[in-house]
Formats: structure tokens, sequence, C-alpha cells
């Protein structure tokens, strides 16, 4: 059970149809000339292996239209972080503050998503990878439609096949469903590792969802996040141990 200063961190409140042909855009002369085709259409696969780069893929993304969030983004919020991190962290949408900055979780819910990795000695320089389901904001920061979801995943599947991370953390419903497809909500299944594609992951509250439940008193959502993010830590160290 964590003490009164280890909880004072968390302060901060199908079908067979034919095949439609690509429509495509332009971008980076930089890029290789099979990596200039960009799919305007969710309909359209993005293959795993799509992208060398974390810089690729982010170039793509700045001109994205797969769905129709990408005619309402000031930028497209790709990821931020190490890109060699061991732990992936996959957040909901962009907010706000991230479509004008162009960056994931810099709001409150992203300072307070820092001082608890900081608590348990994680960072985004050396330890972590932020993510989001969807790239560019929903309107008035709604819940990322099925849809829109479905259309921006091949970029978070690549994002984490770029990453390689040992561990995966989904904060919140959303996130979780995104990639595992499992629709319980998050207070049921939160602080469980679930296996997913050889890796080990954990749904976890998100900052936002702490931020709305100030209490620290035990079994509260700060006191269980707590609980979780040792756990967490606990987790990375054995498998450094145990890969290196």
């Amino acid at each position: 059970m964590a003490n009164e200063d280890q909880l004072s961190l968390f302060d901060l409140a199908g079908g067979d149809a034919p095949k439609p042909q690509p429509e495509v855009d332009r971008v980076s002369d930089s890029l290789e000339e099979d990596r200039h085709l960009i799919p305007t259409s969710a309909k359209i696969p993005i293959p795993p292996g799509t992208y060398g780069s974390i810089n690729e893929l982010a170039e793509h993304c700045r001109q994205c239209h797969r769905c129709g969030l990408g005619a309402t983004r000031t930028n497209a919020v790709v990821g931020r972080g190490n890109r060699k991190a061991s732990v992936v962290i996959v957040g909901e949408g962009p907010g706000q503050h991230e479509d004008e900055r162009g960056l994931p979780f810099v709001g409150r819910s992203g300072e307070l998503l820092e001082k608890i990795l900081a608590s348990v000695k994680l960072s985004t320089e050396e330890d972590v990878y932020i993510c989001n389901t969807v790239n560019c904001r929903p309107p008035d920061n709604r819940t990322p439609t099925p849809d829109e979801i479905a259309a921006c995943k091949p970029y978070l599947l690549e994002q984490i096949r770029l990453i390689d991370p040992k561990i995966i953390l989904m904060t919140g419903a959303t996130a979780v469903k995104a990639i595992t497809g499992d629709k319980r909500g998050i207070t049921k299944i939160r602080g469980t590792w679930m296996q997913w594609e050889g890796r080990w992951c954990m749904p976890i509250f998100h900052p936002a969802y702490l931020l709305r439940n100030p209490s620290k008193e035990p079994g509260k959502p700060k006191w269980l996040m707590w609980q979780d993010i040792q756990t967490v830590r606990q987790k990375l160290d054995e498998l450094k141990l145990t890969n290196g």
C-alpha cells in the first residue's frame, strides 16, 4: 500500500466486391518511391511492414484522410517518446492541446501521466513511447467512432511493430477494444495482464479519469493506479532480466 507521499504524486488533478483502385496523394520527395502512395480511403489497406520508420509513417499521417477527422484537425498527432521504448502507452485520441501542438498527452492528462511514470522511474526519454488509437482529434473531444478507429488502426499497429515494446499499456476501454477487441469495462479488467500478439498488455485507467476522481483512498482509482504502475515496473524488470 502506498504512503501519503507516494499518493501525492497523483495530485495533478469483408465481401467479395472488386477492390477499388487506390486514390493517392504525393508526399515528400525524400521518401522512397514506394512510400509516396497514401491510401486516402479506409477501404484501402495499409499492410504490415509498409513503413520503415516512424518519420515515414508520420509523413503519411499528416496528409491522411482515411476518415472524416482529417478534415477538422489542426495537426495529426502520431506519437512521442523513445522510439526504441520497452513500454508503449496507447490513449484514446488527441484533445485540444494535442491537436494544437501535434503531440499526444501534453495537457493536464499528460502532466499526470508523466508524474505516474516518474513515480516508478519510467520516462518518455528512455523507457516509454506514447500514442493514440486515432491520430486526429474528434470534434468536441468525443469518443472516436468504430469506423474512425478502424481507419487509423493500421498506423497504430505499424507504430507498435516499429517500436517493438515489451509491454503495452492501454489507457481506458476505447484503447483496449481497439487493440484486443475486448469490450469489457475498464473497471473490470484494469490491472490484469493480457497476451496480445505475443506481448504483455495491461488495461489501466486513463489519466483524465483520474483527474475526475481525485480521491486517494484505498480502492479508489488513484490508489488502484498506484498498484498497477508498480506491477508494470516489476514486470518490466523481470522481462529485462529474462530477455536482456
